[in-house]
């Protein structure tokens, strides 16, 4: 008879974040719905472990979700963009690696919101993050205010927007979105949607 290989004895922060590793890929593919008996197996741990770091699973659950949506290395990301290129090459480089993180959680999205509805400051938390994604590509932009017709905050906002609906389409209407890739997203913004005129003047017609 096998025997399930049991982790080491961990201090308690340890052992925190190694429940949140082992949930996080089960969130992903089980959404909210997977159980503790899962996550425990994956830890490594009997069951009852779990809820002597925890009090429940939906607390694990919302740890887990912080820790994904943590915009912490997003927003050291930002800041470490040279601001001295171009503003498009900068933003380019900034819709490349949040579209890439985004796409990573792809499989959450709905799941904050299940959980939000019970934890006012799990909501906030979460608010907070995106609010701080913001205010990192506002940093970003700001050296070009001058040049843009709306604040470095707003402009972050509508970025943020646009990144979000390329990448969960159903946002979007019929998916129309999903298939802009970096570049337009930057050019979207920062261009509008109007075809430049060609420089070629029109030929005449006859008459």
């Amino acid at each position: 008879m096998t025997r399930r290989r049991r982790v080491p004895a961990m201090a308690p922060e340890d052992r925190r974040a190694a429940l949140i590793a082992a949930t996080l890929p089960l969130l992903r593919e089980h959404g909210t719905a997977v159980s503790t008996r899962q996550i425990a197996e994956a830890a490594g741990v009997a069951e009852g472990t779990i809820f002597g770091v925890f009090p429940d699973k939906a607390s694990l659950l919302r740890a887990a979700l912080m820790s994904a949506f943590d915009p912490q290395p997003a927003v050291d990301a930002l800041a470490a963009i040279d601001t001295r290129i171009e503003l498009r090459a900068r933003l380019r480089e900034a819709v490349t690696m949040l579209r890439a993180g985004m796409n990573a959680n792809i499989n959450l999205i709905a799941a904050p919101r299940e959980l939000m509805a019970e934890d006012a400051e799990f909501r906030e938390r979460m608010m907070d993050s995106r609010r701080r994604m913001s205010a990192g590509l506002a940093l970003l932009v700001e050296p070009d205010r001058d040049r843009l017709r709306r604040s470095p905050e707003a402009t972050a906002q509508l970025l943020l927007m646009l990144i979000a609906v390329s990448v969960h389409r159903d946002l979007g209407q019929g998916g129309e979105f999903g298939d802009m890739d970096d570049e337009e997203i930057v050019s979207v913004l920062l261009d509008g949607l109007l075809v430049r005129p060609s420089s070629i003047p029109p030929t005449e017609s006859p008459s």
